[in-house]
């Protein structure tokens, strides 16, 4: 018996619409105050998360090290994931929403660290 070749499946609009979200979002930010404010909303995003982190596990003190575990692997791997978007020239949105996204939540984390000294 021989086997049939796989049938490409036809795509959705949802699929469609999700799969060109990166370039309608990277063609909608071409103007600079469009970006600023996508970056000023990811920054303060992060900054909030890293505040809620921050409060969950002083307020529970018995996963400290644990949050602070899972705080350092996710800058370490949104450093690691700089590498290819520093490569890439089409890419400056996500780099630039990425850093933001890491000076936010370490801003949150530090913050809340300092009020408890």
């Amino acid at each position: 018996m021989t086997n049939p070749q796989p049938r490409s499946l036809q795509q959705t609009r949802f699929q469609q619409s999700v799969a060109q979200a990166p370039l309608r979002l990277q063609r909608w930010a071409r103007n600079p105050w469009r970006r600023l404010s996508l970056q000023l909303i990811v920054l303060l995003l992060s900054f909030s998360i890293g505040g809620v982190v921050a409060s969950i596990a002083g307020q529970l003190s018995q996963i400290d090290p644990v949050g602070a575990l899972v705080c350092v692997l996710v800058i370490e791997l949104a450093i690691r994931a700089r590498g290819p978007l520093l490569r890439s020239t089409s890419h400056t949105l996500g780099l630039n929403l990425l850093d933001m996204a890491r000076i936010g939540l370490l801003y949150g984390l530090l913050l809340d660290g300092f009020k408890l000294l």
